[in-house]
């Protein structure tokens, strides 16, 4: 890899709905909703043009959602069992097909798909999808199989709570009940219209998506779902081979040679199945829902599958316990994982004030054998709007943040939609509470749909501050695609800074990034009141690394086009840094 990726994360129903409603709870025809056709032409060259390289399509796969489409032979689902009225994306109905809200014909949505994927793919990026391999909907049913492939659950032995080949795990000789509802919560907000009222009827019970056993599970289980069984025994066992240890340094061509040998659970052949379907209508890769909930030989079975069918093909994952990283890198054979729990985490701290910027060189340096493999974020669907009051209220505070996360390492860079003109997610949308963009209901967004202005994509109602964080954060995602240095090698200069330079301090981050053609000083202040000046300086080991003499160099900013200055005395460097509050610098040494 050459050069940096950059995805846009898009939740695809949200994202060309113009209607301004926003009632709680409300029905598609009160809220409106997106479709694929939204991502026009124009639309698909902006989101390039922003600096994307990869367009991650969220609530691709058809899930189960309240709204009657019983005309083109899809059953209704139990709002008892449905997260929000449009439904949750990790709730997949119908694998082999899309969501029928997302169609201008649902008669036609697979065909519209294909048309947007082509448009994507026109329009110079890359397409990525979600597969939820962890569980299904409760009313899992396949409309549009393939010849010879059965749905999940199809010949299993319900008489047992497990046997090796089921896909999923039973409750025998129990009956499936919602949850108890507390806290004044009523499915759909209690308005539940005629054709939507369908009892699921589930017998014997199965297990429930999170692990519950309950035949009755809470309301905080993932109740609308259900467990998929990969030979792992109610008691911990495995029904399938381990990877030998030292597979983890295999290539993906012996992890699909040794497991063409050996025989699997019924389960992981179907998902394999899912995503070669998938690969050959032209989808370029992959986000993977809770990885570290399935086991890790599965993944070396999937994923080494699918880059025999496409070696370029694109994996994603969340695993959240770095305890694992390294296992579902190499032996699980993921290319990127979610850098939340160390990353993110300590980057939400130091923008919500009390965290300090000497933690991030410290997990970069614990992360220096997989840095390119830890894919950084600001926000994603799971995480609180950088504007939401809940978090730190205001967007300008993301700047320096971004700038890092997307500068720091040679990993891949995601923003989610809206980010760049400062959403909030203010919304009750119904299921779930505001800070996040509901996943759930129909919803409009409103400082993404001022840019959206009516379909021409052009940012024409946005106000001056958005338009000019969306030129912020153009301007830094084309430096970091264009950037040879930022897939070159990394140093922190910040704890060299921090004990000998006056006026340095914990909420300044600074740190350089090289390669044979390109030398950059980057430097942020993570601090929303206050202004810092001092003189920064490099260390003569750096500067004798970047064969510099004594003397003066131009500096130049790649994000806003300052001019400054590099001096080389007794072999060290000195740049004078005046830092406005949140502001950030990515000086290139011009020769």
């Amino acid at each position: 890899m050459n050069s940096k990726i950059v995805i846009y994360h898009v939740f695809t129903r949200l994202f060309g709905n113009t209607n301004t409603n926003n009632k709680p709870w409300g029905t598609i025809e009160e809220n409106g909703v997106g479709k694929f056709a939204d991502f026009s032409k124009k639309a698909l060259s902006e989101i390039k043009d922003l600096g994307i390289t990869h367009i991650w399509y969220t609530g691709i796969p058809h899930h189960a959602v309240i709204n009657d489409y019983t005309e083109y032979g899809i059953s209704n689902d139990d709002p008892t069992v449905v997260k929000g009225r449009a439904g949750s994306p990790y709730a997949v109905k119908d694998y082999y097909n899309v969501n029928p809200d997302l169609a201008k014909d649902p008669s036609k949505r697979l065909t519209e798909f294909k048309s947007l994927i082509n448009r994507t793919h026109k329009a110079g990026l890359r397409v990525i999808i979600d597969i939820v391999p962890n569980h299904v909907a409760r009313k899992y049913a396949g409309k549009t199989n393939p010849k010879g492939v059965s749905d999940f659950g199809f010949g299993d032995d319900t008489s047992v709570e497990y046997q090796k080949d089921n896909n999923f795990y039973y409750i025998p000789n129990t009956e499936f009940q919602h949850p108890v509802w507390r806290d004044g919560y009523r499915p759909l907000g209690g308005d539940i219209p005629e054709f939507a009222n369908t009892k699921l009827v589930e017998i014997p019970a199965k297990w429930t998506g999170n692990g519950s056993r309950s035949p009755q599970p809470d309301m905080n289980d993932w109740y609308e779902t259900v467990r998929i069984n990969y030979g792992v025994r109610p008691d911990g066992g495995l029904d399938f081979d381990m990877l030998p240890n030292d597979f983890g340094e295999k290539d993906y061509m012996e992890h699909f040679n040794y497991w063409k040998k050996r025989v699997v659970p019924s389960s992981w052949r179907k998902f394999r199945d899912i995503a070669l379907y998938w690969l050959e209508m032209g989808v370029d890769g992959f986000r993977y829902d809770m990885a570290e909930m399935v086991p890790v030989e599965f993944w070396s079975f999937m994923n080494s599958s699918i880059k025999m069918k496409n070696p370029d093909a694109f994996i994603m994952a969340e695993v959240y316990n770095p305890d694992l990283y390294r296992t579902y890198i190499h032996k699980g054979k993921m290319d990127y994982l979610y850098d939340k729990v160390d990353f993110y985490d300590g980057l939400k701290h130091i923008m919500k004030g009390y965290g300090w910027s000497d933690h991030l060189p410290v997990i970069q340096n614990g992360l220096q054998d997989i840095e390119h493999h830890m894919l950084h974020f600001l926000e994603n669907h799971d995480e609180q709007r950088i504007a939401s009051p809940e978090f730190v209220g205001n967007a300008e505070i993301g700047r320096p943040a971004m700038v890092v996360s997307a500068t720091i390492s040679t990993s891949p860079t995601m923003i989610y939609f809206g980010q760049e003109v400062g959403e909030p997610a203010a919304e009750n949308a119904g299921f779930g509470s505001p800070s996040r963009t509901s996943i759930f209901d129909y919803i409009g967004v409103p400082h993404h749909q001022r840019w959206v202005n009516n379909k021409k994509y052009d940012g024409g109602q946005s106000t001056p501050q958005e338009t000019e964080l969306r030129d912020f954060y153009k301007r830094l995602l084309n430096f970091t695609i264009s950037s040879e240095a930022l897939m070159g090698a990394y140093r922190e200069i910040h704890f060299y800074n921090k004990e000998i330079t006056e006026h340095y301090n914990h909420r300044v981050l600074s740190y350089v990034r090289w390669s044979d053609n390109q030398k950059l000083i980057i430097v942020s202040n993570f601090d929303a009141n206050d202004h810092f000046s001092f003189d920064l300086k490099l260390p003569v080991d750096l500067m004798k690394n970047w064969k510099l003499k004594e003397g003066t160099y131009a500096l130049q900013d790649a994000l806003y086009g300052h001019s400054n200055s590099l001096r080389i005395e007794n072999g060290e460097g000195h740049v004078a840094i005046s830092l406005n509050p949140l502001e950030s610098f990515i000086f290139e040494l011009k020769f």
